[in-house]
């Protein structure tokens, strides 16, 4: 079969496809696709107005793709071969359509299933087009790149000294993957830096562990979820089970920390939220749902509702988010938010709410196609939105010299702090001078994650108050 009869086979086919759009009878095959993920880029996406009935396909668009590729094949500067073409026609074909919409051969088509299941090789880095080049949504933590000091809406120029802005999107993640231990350099652009930042990375086999836990200031527990992965529920079920058994079986609250989340699997978030809420005191607040999604498809519509029990009865949550918080995490931070069963702090999230469903052409390709959107319990859209935190908190850096100015910052000066001041009764000043160093150290290193022990510790107060 020659390279017209492809194409021509290849029209007929759409315009049978853009007819049937048109009957309103779609034909998609539900158990051929995976849960909708988000673990390759997060980015905006802008809502197009309801889509007219397609106009069918005439002879002259079918006599300029054909031209089109008689053309190349007589004239570009090298010889391309048919299905070289073909595969570049549907590549092209999906990218028109959205950000998050793509054509997965092979290598990609294993990649999206490998970082699912948690482990993967390169730097680190989730990324999404933007301007021509790429911006990175957030480095992962204990990668190369996180090390590094790359940050979340840094900018990606050139890698190994090419431009990205001459490289497809699939062959510039391609370039930052390799062999262990290689090197690979990436020129970044970092606003309020005049000139390109630099940095050296060696390649490593990305290992992320999804849940990180310990105690925090005290009775209360700290939770991260690096991404949502197939075990991300469990694992920080059993992480609170731990906790509290370190803790003679309390918790006074949690801080859940989704900052630079990217997402993931839409089943691990709503599993995530499962584990908060109580579905028997729900009342059939907004039909107990966590989150819906809105598509053309039935297939696409989608509920996910509350029914398990809270781990911990009830105690007092604050959910951190920032600009790298996308998809999965925004789903678990708006279901809280709607049902006040947390208090979201910090910056607004990302604003990526649309489904992605990965469809198996064969063996070895599939289309991840933008199926739906999401909606917050109360029938809020993420998408370009984002969620908006209750209480903004910026990353702010307090600096480490500790002059009476600096510790006013975090904490109003004490009469023990102050120069020649008299002793009272006797005391512990190590105890005194152990909660400054704390409260100090917290804040300069974390002040976003300092300011959410301050608000968990009013929540808890507020509740004991209320008989909670």
């Amino acid at each position: 079969m020659n390279i017209r009869t492809i194409a021509m086979c290849l029209f007929v086919s759409m315009t049978l496809v853009s007819a049937s759009s048109a009957d309103n009878k779609p034909v998609v095959n539900p158990k051929s696709t995976i849960p909708p993920t988000t673990t390759q880029q997060a980015t905006d996406l802008t809502v197009a107005a309801p889509a007219k009935t397609p106009t069918a396909v005439s002879d002259e668009d079918v006599n300029r793709f054909t031209n089109t590729i008689v053309l190349i094949k007589d004239f570009y500067v090298q010889p391309v071969g048919d299905k070289t073409l073909l595969n570049d026609a549907i590549r092209g074909m999906v990218s028109g359509l959205d950000p998050h919409s793509e054509y997965l051969d092979g290598d990609a088509y294993s990649t999206l299933l490998m970082t699912t299941s948690g482990e993967f090789g390169g730097v680190g880095i989730e990324v999404t087009p933007e301007f021509g080049i790429l911006k990175i949504v957030t480095p992962m933590d204990d990668t190369p790149a996180a090390k590094a000091g790359i940050k979340s809406g840094d900018y990606i120029a050139a890698i190994n000294g090419k431009l990205v802005s001459e490289m497809s999107m699939q062959d510039a993640v391609d370039k930052m993957r390799g062999k262990q231990g290689s090197q690979v350099v990436l020129t970044v652009l970092r606003k309020g830096e005049k000139t390109p930042l630099t940095f050296k990375l060696i390649r490593e086999v990305i290992r992320i562990p999804s849940v990180k836990s310990k105690m925090i200031d005290g009775d209360f527990a700290y939770i991260r979820l690096t991404q949502f992965q197939d075990p991300t529920a469990k694992l920080m079920h059993d992480a609170i089970l731990n906790l509290k058994t370190q803790n003679q079986g309390r918790l006074k609250g949690v801080i859940l920390d989704l900052r630079n989340n990217p997402g993931g699997l839409l089943e691990s978030a709503v599993q995530v939220v499962n584990n908060f809420l109580d579905s028997k005191k729900l009342n059939n607040k907004y039909k107990d749902l966590i989150v819906y999604t809105e598509g053309r498809l039935p297939e696409a519509q989608y509920r996910a509702k509350a029914t398990g029990e809270d781990i911990l009865n009830g105690a007092p949550i604050v959910v951190l988010i920032n600009g790298g918080s996308a998809s999965a995490s925004e789903i678990v931070a708006g279901a809280l938010q709607d049902y006040h069963r947390a208090l979201i702090v910090g910056t607004t999230s990302f604003g990526k709410g649309s489904v992605q469903t990965v469809i198996p052409l064969d063996k070895t390709h599939a289309l991840k196609l933008t199926t739906a959107l999401y909606h917050t319990p109360s029938g809020k859209v993420i998408q370009n939105v984002g969620i908006i935190p209750d209480v903004q908190v910026e990353d702010l850096k307090v600096t480490k010299n500790k002059t009476p100015d600096d510790i006013a910052m975090i904490e109003p000066i004490k009469e023990y702090q102050l120069k020649n001041h008299l002793a009272g009764a006797p005391t512990n000043p190590n105890a005194a001078k152990a909660l400054e160093n704390d409260d100090t150290g917290l804040a300069q290193d974390d002040f976003q994650l300092f300011q959410a022990v301050k608000i968990l510790h009013t929540m808890y107060s507020l509740n004991l108050l209320a008989g909670k």
